[in-house]
């Protein structure tokens, strides 16, 4: 996920480094730019659980019914409110991942970041695609 204070941001200069470019503004500006990382960090988590965590849906067999939420066969407001919340707490749930990973990982250096790309990174995703490959072959 893409965001303004990653744990692989690379600031070279003191100034970057304390802060970035909001090192030159202050008050209301400053504080504008920490709203809108936040808030594009809150839309990022919710179109992840939208579209890679199923949104409303539970995904746990034989514990919800689908009936289960439904008055007189009409989703009704209640069944429609219990789909937010779902939603809202697979969001905050990805949204307190990404924080607390961003603050309890060290920034990585260049050389470090590069040493993860070419030598964990690569073999697991070659592996994985010889892995899809020989699968998609053998189950024709």
């Amino acid at each position: 996920m893409r965001n303004q204070n990653m744990v692989f941001g690379g600031g070279i200069s003191e100034e970057e480094l304390v802060a970035g470019y909001q090192t030159e503004y202050s008050g209301i500006k400053f504080g504008l730019f920490y709203v809108a990382s936040y808030l594009n960090l809150l839309i990022s988590s919710l179109f992840v659980t939208v579209l890679y965590l199923g949104g409303s849906n539970i995904s746990i067999p034989y514990i919800f019914d689908s009936g289960f939420f439904e008055i007189n066969k009409a989703y009704g407001v209640f069944g429609t409110t219990i789909d937010i919340f779902i939603t809202l707490a697979k969001t905050y749930l990805f949204l307190f991942v990404s924080i607390t990973t961003r603050w309890t990982l060290p920034r990585l250096r260049m050389d470090q970041l590069l040493n993860l790309g070419w030598k964990f990174l690569l073999p697991i995703s070659l592996g994985n695609l010889l892995l899809t490959t020989s699968s998609q072959l053998f189950s024709l």
